[in-house]
């Protein structure tokens, strides 16, 4: 048990809400719900497959709020979590500007695949 430096209660960090929300660890799940908004904006990462290569892609958020939105629609439109039956969803929220979402830079991603100019 820690003790939250915030509200003063008493909380369990290796609970399954804290670890859902995050946050510091002397922090209880509550406060850093509660103080989310007032944090640092919400970085998140998706790659695409091009051949025998990844492109990854670093965007950030305003909330986690918007960043989970992004995420859960990523996910459902390229076949994340489907087994192997791979059927795409569709989505109409895939957009980042329509969640505040900024790329903050891609890395990698090389089409040339077999290593040749």
């Amino acid at each position: 048990m820690r003790t939250c430096v915030i509200c003063g209660d008493d909380f369990d960090h290796k609970s399954l809400d804290k670890i859902r929300v995050g946050g510091k660890i002397n922090e209880c799940a509550d406060c850093v719900v509660e103080h989310r908004t007032e944090r640092a904006p919400v970085s998140v990462g998706v790659g695409a497959g091009d051949g025998k290569t990844t492109l990854i892609t670093v965007m950030r958020f305003p909330n986690q709020t918007n960043a989970d939105a992004y995420m859960k629609a990523y996910k459902n439109s390229t076949g994340f979590n489907k087994g192997k039956s791979c059927h795409l969803g569709s989505t109409n929220i895939m957009h980042t500007d329509r969640l505040g979402g900024q790329v903050v830079g891609e890395f990698g991603g090389n089409g040339n695949h077999k290593g040749k100019m």
